[in-house]
C-alpha cells in the first residue's frame, strides 16, 4: 500500500467523497451543504481556482463561503505560475491528510475532470514541461500545431478538444520530448493505492434545458458583477501572458471584447454558447473516464435537500453487508 500521506482508505471513517459535474450544475452548493452535515471541509477541483484574481470568470467560492466551510486550493498561485496534475495530487494529498488529521470528512468538488482522475488512479510518466519547447509550440500556429498531431498521433487528434490551444501544445510537446504518440502515454494511468470505493463517487447531472438555462443565468450574474472589469484589471497583471489561465471560458471571450473584436452582447453570448459546450464535453468525459454513482438534480431542488440525498446514499451504502 501506498504509504503518502491522506491517501484514502475505504475502511476511514473520512474517507474522502468526491463531487463532480458540468459547471453551473450545482455541485458547489451541496458541498457547502455537506460539509455542514458532515464537518467535512472541501478540496476545490477545478484547474482555474487556484489563481489569485480570478473570482467572477470562475464562480470561484465568496469569502463567506469560504469562511463557513474550509477550502483548500484555492487562491494559492500568481498568474506568472504554471500548475498542472502532478502538482494538484501532490498538494490534495497534503489536504486530506490535514483534513483528515482534524477528524474532518474531505470533500473534493470541482468539474476538472483530469485531476479527479489523477488523484484516484495516478498519472502516466508523461515527462514534465519543457520551457523552451514550450515557447516554440506557443509561437507555432494553431493550424501547424494541429497538423502534426493528427499527423504524428491520430488517435489523439481524433478524441482532443480542438479549441483548447493548451491540450493541442502539451499533446504535441510530450511527442516531441517522447517521441512517442501522446495517446500511449495518457492510456498508462498508474495504479496510486488512491482509488475510492465508487460508493463515494457522485456525478450530478440535470436535464438539458434546465442545466441550460443555469448556465445563462449564471453567465448573465458573472457580467453584472463586473466580469468585463475584472479581465480588464487581470489583463494588466499580465493574464494574457498565462496561457492556461486564458483558457477560462470568460476572460478569453471578454478580453476579445476590450480589443474591439466583438460587442458586448456578442460577447456575453458567445461565452454562453462555450460553456453550454464545455459542460457537454465535462459530462461526456466524466461518463467515459470515472466510475460512479450520477444523481440527476430537478430543477426545484435546493442544495440542502440534493445534500441529503448525498448523505442518505453514504448512510444507506454504509449500513450494507460487504461480500465475502
Amino acid at each position: 500500500m501506498n504509504s503518502e500521506p491522506g491517501l484514502p482508505t475505504s475502511a476511514s471513517p473520512f474517507a474522502p467523497i468526491f463531487l463532480a459535474g458540468p459547471t453551473a450544475v450545482g455541485k458547489s452548493e451541496i458541498a457547502l451543504c455537506l460539509a455542514g452535515q458532515l464537518l467535512g471541509e472541501i478540496v476545490s477541483t477545478d484547474s482555474m481556482q487556484v489563481y489569485r484574481g480570478l473570482d467572477i470568470g470562475t464562480a470561484k467560492p465568496s469569502a463567506a463561503d469560504r469562511h463557513r466551510v474550509p477550502h483548500h486550493l484555492i487562491d494559492i498561485l500568481d498568474l506568472t505560475e504554471s500548475f498542472d496534475a502532478a502538482r494538484f495530487i501532490r498538494l490534495a494529498g497534503q489536504a486530506v491528510f490535514e483534513i483528515q488529521s482534524r477528524r474532518r470528512t474531505p470533500i473534493f468538488c470541482g468539474g476538472t475532470g483530469l485531476y479527479f482522475k489523477a488523484y484516484l488512479s495516478g498519472i502516466g510518466e508523461a515527462p514534465p514541461t519543457d520551457p523552451g519547447l514550450r515557447a516554440e509550440l506557443e509561437k507555432t500556429s494553431f493550424e501547424s500545431l494541429l497538423k502534426e498531431l493528427r499527423e504524428k498521433d491520430s488517435a489523439t487528434f481524433e478524441k482532443i478538444d480542438k479549441q483548447n490551444p493548451r491540450r493541442v501544445i502539451r499533446a504535441v510537446e510530450v511527442i516531441r520530448l517522447t517521441g512517442k504518440p501522446f495517446s500511449s502515454q495518457r492510456a498508462e494511468w498508474r495504479s496510486s493505492g488512491q482509488a475510492a470505493p465508487p460508493q463515494r463517487i457522485y456525478f450530478f447531472t440535470r436535464k438539458p434545458d434546465d442545466l441550460n438555462a443555469r448556465i445563462n443565468a449564471r453567465v448573465d450574474r458573472m457580467f453584472a458583477r463586473g466580469l468585463v472589469g475584472e479581465t480588464r484589471d487581470l489583463l494588466e497583471r499580465d493574464l494574457a501572458e498565462n496561457k492556461t489561465a486564458m483558457q477560462a471560458i470568460g476572460y478569453r471571450q471578454v478580453a476579445e471584447h476590450l480589443r474591439g473584436e466583438y460587442s458586448l452582447a456578442e460577447t456575453i453570448e458567445r461565452v454562453k454558447i462555450r460553456t453550454r459546450q464545455f459542460a457537454k464535453r465535462q459530462l461526456t468525459w466524466f461518463r467515459r473516464q470515472l466510475a460512479g454513482e450520477w444523481i440527476e438534480l430537478k430543477a426545484d431542488e435546493s442544495p440542502e435537500a440534493g445534500a441529503q440525498r448525498i448523505g442518505e446514499l453514504l448512510r444507506r451504502q454504509t449500513a450494507e453487508p460487504k461480500a465475502d
